[in-house]
């Protein structure tokens, strides 16, 4: 299967409300150009050098996310041009993405990532650090970012109800939180190998890459 045919396959399955973001870190240039030409134009890279690479070398109506964990030092080399950053996981990476925003003379767009695994190693908030970084007065001077919705990972598992579990429960905060903020518009949840589950339990936005590009 090519990666055209693979990308239409997808998106033959996917319900209108729900966008894909082909994950093409590590691909070369030539993989996205073709998925490109199959029109897509949301590419998720998780390491900033390699995003910004290729942001130059690529045509520029390309939306790119960083779906990585980000190191606050190295929010200033995306902070040009990237769309969506979905690992927000502290109120310290907030003021460094908001920061070098005002810089740009931009508004970034940002996920905050939930924890919602089992696993200790996944990055992310708990919904305590959720409400006190929402509620906080630093969060609330914050004129050059948006949070515009969470972000979250299921445990690495083949234990169906427990991601489904764990989807529903972030499903559940989103809610939550959409009442009250009308830029809660996206939640970012399920990769290759979850994202029917995840769509199933409410996700708008999936994160897929080795059923486009093919494994490692």
């Amino acid at each position: 299967m090519s990666i055209k045919n693979n990308l239409l396959q997808i998106k033959s399955t996917l319900p209108e409300q729900v966008t894909l973001v082909a994950v093409s870190k590590t691909k070369p240039i030539s993989d996205l150009m073709e998925a490109y030409e199959a029109g897509q134009r949301i590419f998720g890279e998780n390491k900033i050098q390699e995003m910004s690479e290729k942001w130059e070398q690529m045509p520029k109506d390309i939306q790119w996310h960083m779906i990585g964990h980000v190191q606050t030092n190295k929010v200033k080399f995306m902070a040009q041009f990237v769309s969506l950053i979905h690992g927000v996981d502290s109120l310290k990476l907030l003021q460094e993405i908001n920061k070098q925003a005002l810089k740009h003379n931009r508004i970034i767009d940002c996920l905050l990532q939930m924890h919602i695994a089992e696993e200790e190693t996944k990055f992310g908030l708990d919904e305590q650090e959720l409400a006190s970084l929402l509620s906080s007065n630093e969060f609330q001077e914050m004129k050059n970012i948006r949070i515009v919705g969470l972000m979250g990972m299921a445990t690495f598992t083949d234990n169906k109800d427990q991601i489904k579990k764990e989807f529903s429960h972030l499903k559940s905060i989103f809610d939550q939180l959409t009442i009250h903020n009308s830029q809660f518009t996206i939640l970012s949840m399920g990769m290759s190998g979850d994202y029917q589950l995840a769509i199933e339990c409410g996700s708008t936005m999936v994160r897929i890459g080795s059923s486009i590009f093919g494994g490692r």
